[in-house]
Order: structure tokens, then C-alpha cells, then sequence
């Protein structure tokens, strides 16, 4: 498989999963230096999760984001609303027909919908104002205090494991829904080739389902794991057999999206360990380099394939508008990731100092 080099254009990024943090978090991050930062990376537009405060469950709570991105937001930013009142993943759905016009869809990302009742029922009204579920897929009470693969690290070092059920459960339960309610549906983070399975079977069926996964989950395994709250996020890292069939599904057209997940936090809550440190990676500002350099330019996945679920599939399956931007890479530049240089608050990553290819020129009309 060849790989380009050289300075070349493409479109500029779409990334459907980000966590900027405001209002409410902004120790963490901040609608400025989030957006700024995606800039820098070659993002036009990235949509923000609801886990804020207040959680966007209503149009006054809403609002509050909205003033902060119209006068802060180096790029597009469009937000979710959450599914549910206060981002619970249970009680009382939010009023989607008063939200539609406003968000780009609906999440409780970081909580799963445990209900399947509730979750058909916000099937059935995000169906009516037609919008899409961006759905979480965790099950509760299959994670048992876990907080990294339930595979061989935590067998050899104590640690207490999440099992691949715990997603690929709802990824199942919630693809049955949309067959049943005809609602769009995208999940978030795939890690499971069990997910990646049951995607691939929706999709041959015709199911208006579409996933995403992430760049670590392309490129590490819980055998990179380490001692340090930098390897710690939710989904966890899975095994080998999981990211080779991740990387299929992205071959084949199953995960039709990378998105970041980037998740800043303080360096004090990423500094905790493996068990007590925070959920959440950065990045936003390393994902395109990472990819080519370690999926790209190893033979694993075209770079086209890459490009097109970095920007035109997330733009469609979100009802992006287009604006032609483009952005230049350097595909020869040769650099070191050194999170110190990095615009977000957040620094925590699993590739400080990996050699990367790619430098990228921001975001120009």
C-alpha cells in the first residue's frame, strides 16, 4: 500500500466527539482554547458533548453555551443536547422538538440509556423532529467497578476490568431500536469487535446506523498499557484482536468516523493512577499525524479512507454544511509530540514523545 508525502491539500476535519468543558468546567478547558486548538489541528468543526454545567437539557441551560460559542469559538462548534433531563440516562426526556432547531443531535455521552423503554422512547421523538441519538453504550451493571480492559494487564496487575459486554450489549439492544423506530442512530467510540460486528450486520441491512472510533483505539492495546492515568479512558484500550477488527471495520466502511473523544482534564485528576485518575485523553491536536504516521504509512489503512472519516462522513451523517475550506499538510515534517506545546488546558495523552509525520497548516477558507 503507498502512502503520499509532500505538502498536500485536503478538506478541513470534522470531529464529531469533543468535550470543551464550558460553562461549568472550565479548569479543564475552555470554549477558546479547545476551539483554538482544533484549529491549529485543521478542524473546521467539532461537536461538543453535554456533559457541562448546566447540562444543555433545555433551551435556558442551552443558551448559556451558545452565547460562550458566539463569542469565543475560533471555529464551528455545533452542541449536542442531552437525551435525558440533567444527563442522567434515566428519569424524564428532554423536550426534543424544542432543542432540534438549535443542536446537531442528542447524547447522555459518558451514560448509557439503561432503559430500554426510555431509550425507545427517544427513539420515537428524536425520529419525529429528525434529528439522530448519539448514544454512549455501557451497561452498568456489567461494569463492576472496572476501569480497564478486562483482559490480560489487569489480570497480571490487579486491576480491575471493564468486559467488551459492557458495550457491545447496548451497541446490540440499541441497533434492534432503530430497526424498530427507524431513528438515526450513531454510536460513539467503538473498541469491540463485537460492536464493530453488529454495526456491520445493521448496515447490510440497511439500518440508519453509523459509529465512530477513536485514534488510540486504531493504534494502542492494553498491551501499551502503563502505570499512569495517561492510559486511562472509557472505552478502555482492548486487545489486539479488537483493534485489528476495528481496523476492517474501518476498511470496509463499518466505523465510518474518527472522532478524538478529546477529554481534558487538571493535571491533578489525570495524576492518580490507573484506578483513581479521571476517564479521558486529549486529542485533538495530535489525531491526523498520529494516523498517518502509525496507520497510514505502516499499511494499514488507505489514507483516503482515513481522510474521508476525518471530514466528508462525519459532514454527512451530521448534516454538516460544506464550506470548501481546505487545509495543508506537510506529510514530510517530522516532529516529537510534547504535550507542553500543546493550546488545550489539557495535556494528558498516551503519545507524548512519539514520533509523528505530518505538520499541519490551520484552517483557511
Amino acid at each position: 500500500m503507498t502512502y503520499p508525502s509532500g505538502i498536500i491539500e485536503i478538506p478541513a476535519l470534522v470531529d464529531v466527539h469533543v468535550h470543551l468543558r464550558e460553562p461549568g468546567y472550565s479548569y479543564k478547558e475552555t470554549i477558546r482554547t479547545g476551539t483554538l486548538a482544533a484549529r491549529q489541528a485543521g478542524y473546521s468543526d467539532i461537536c461538543t458533548m453535554p456533559n457541562l454545567n448546566p447540562a444543555p437539557d433545555s433551551l435556558s441551560n442551552l443558551q448559556v453555551q451558545l452565547d460562550i460559542i458566539e463569542r469565543d469559538a475560533a471555529i464551528r462548534v455545533h452542541p449536542y443536547a442531552c437525551i435525558t433531563k440533567g444527563q442522567k440516562g434515566e428519569g424524564e426526556l428532554v423536550d426534543m422538538e424544542a432543542l432540534a432547531p438549535h443542536v446537531v443531535g442528542f447524547s447522555d455521552d459518558g451514560r448509557g440509556i439503561q432503559s430500554a423503554e426510555l431509550m425507545r422512547e427517544a427513539m420515537v421523538r428524536c425520529r419525529a423532529v429528525d434529528s439522530i441519538l448519539v448514544e454512549h453504550c455501557e451497561v452498568n451493571e456489567l461494569l463492576r467497578g472496572g476501569y480497564i480492559h478486562d483482559g490480560r494487564y489487569a489480570r497480571e496487575h490487579g486491576h480491575r476490568g471493564i468486559c467488551s459486554e459492557s458495550e457491545w450489549r447496548e451497541v446490540d439492544r440499541n441497533v434492534n431500536l432503530a430497526a424498530d423506530t427507524g431513528c438515526r442512530l450513531h454510536i460513539c467510540h467503538v473498541s469491540t469487535r463485537e460492536s464493530v460486528d453488529i454495526v456491520r450486520q445493521a448496515k447490510k441491512g440497511g439500518l440508519p446506523v453509523s459509529c465512530e472510533t477513536a485514534p488510540h483505539y486504531l493504534i494502542l492495546t492494553e498491551d501499551n498499557l502503563r502505570e499512569d492515568g495517561c492510559w486511562k479512558m472509557n472505552p478502555p484500550l482492548r486487545s489486539q484482536a479488537d483493534k485489528e477488527a476495528l481496523l476492517e471495520g474501518l476498511c470496509d466502511g463499518t466505523i465510518e468516523c474518527i472522532a478524538t473523544d478529546h477529554a481534558p482534564h487538571a493535571a491533578e485528576e489525570k495524576n492518580r493512577g490507573l484506578e483513581h485518575s479521571a476517564f479521558g485523553i486529549v486529542g485533538i491536536e495530535t489525531a491526523l499525524p498520529l494516523l498517518y504516521t502509525y496507520v497510514v504509512r505502516t499499511g494499514l489503512v488507505d489514507w483516503q479512507t482515513v481522510i474521508d472519516a476525518m471530514t466528508v462522513n462525519p459532514r454527512r451523517i451530521m448534516r454538516l454544511k460544506d464550506y470548501g475550506e481546505t487545509i495543508r499538510v506537510d506529510l514530510d515534517a517530522h516532529y516529537t509530540i510534547s504535550p507542553e506545546q500543546f493550546i488545550s488546558l489539557g495535556h494528558s495523552t498516551p503519545f507524548a514523545g512519539w514520533e509523528v509525520y505530518g505538520r499541519i497548516s490551520p484552517t483557511t477558507p
